[in-house]
């Protein structure tokens, strides 16, 4: 091919490419992300115990909130307040954890009432572990006194915050941490320095005295159970309760803390926040 043709040729090439390519200029704009949905809170207030505090999740015994199932803003649990903020960015920054360590039933009407200062739009009650989980199974708290605790707090929300929906979240099956961990020797050796001896003490006995302490201790999460869900549909149509989704996660030993083989480590909070989002039950 003569050499004026092969560029001639080249040029044309050149020239097809460009007039095929996309200028960048025009680009059209990504789409929009779509719009906020308007059923979803601004703000919320998560109320418990060290199970959303998140107890442990962080490798270290103390409370890590980011990894909380409810309020947690980290990236290792999606939350409830971080399932919110995908569709409403409004509940940026506006998440507040109010739970506490060992706190009782006895203690939700004072979290209750910091859940009214901020003026949350929606609140997470999970509480009722450490009424149960007490040094001996003598101690724990009845049911009929868990039921008159819970209705003070709850009273306290629907008067403070009445627009305020509220989710009322069951007690995980905690007879599950005995199930999944007796047969772990490093698990009995850490229960041996007092986690929730109500139910733990002696793991590894087949003795009719301790088979019976630990039925009566699942028996009794039931029955707080039973009221929570009472509770929340005396409140009226702006509770919710979860269904007995908590109790009902079958969790294994990886979904423990290594710290106290007891309180749910990130994957533990992560599974709590997916059985317990309200959208799987109509909200």
């Amino acid at each position: 091919m003569p050499r004026r043709w092969a560029m001639a040729l080249a040029i044309l090439l050149a020239v097809v490419g460009l007039a095929c390519k996309r200028p960048t200029s025009g680009d059209p704009s990504p789409p929009p992300p779509p719009p906020p949905r308007g059923n979803l809170p601004s703000s919320m207030a998560a109320l418990g115990d060290s199970l959303t505090a998140a107890y442990g999740s962080c490798l270290a015994p103390i409370s890590c909130p980011r990894n909380s199932w409810s309020t947690g803003n980290g990236t290792q649990v999606n939350s409830h307040y971080r399932r919110i903020l995908e569709h409403h960015p409004a509940i940026k920054n506006h998440g507040r954890n109010l739970s506490v360590p060992k706190a009782r039933a006895e203690d939700l009407a004072a979290q209750a009432r910091a859940a009214v200062t901020s003026a949350a739009e929606y609140v997470t009650v999970q509480i009722g572990a450490n009424d149960a989980c007490r040094d001996h199974i003598d101690d724990m708290t009845n049911a009929s006194a868990f039921r008159t605790e819970v209705n003070r707090a709850l009273s306290v929300i629907k008067q403070g915050l009445p627009n305020a929906r509220v989710l009322v979240v069951s007690i995980p099956d905690v007879h599950r941490v005995w199930e999944v961990g007796r047969s772990s020797k490093v698990a009995v050796r850490v229960w041996e320095h007092g986690v929730c001896q109500s139910l733990l003490a002696r793991p590894s006995s087949t003795a009719a005295a301790d088979v019976a302490r630990r039925k009566a201790f699942r028996d009794r999460i039931i029955a707080y159970n039973r009221e929570l869900a009472a509770a929340c549909a005396a409140y009226g149509p702006r509770c919710r309760w979860d269904g007995g989704a908590a109790f009902a996660e079958r969790f294994e030993i990886i979904d423990l803390s290594a710290l106290d083989f007891f309180h749910p480590n990130a994957a533990g909070q992560n599974a709590l926040a997916e059985v317990t989002f309200p959208s799987r039950f109509g909200w």
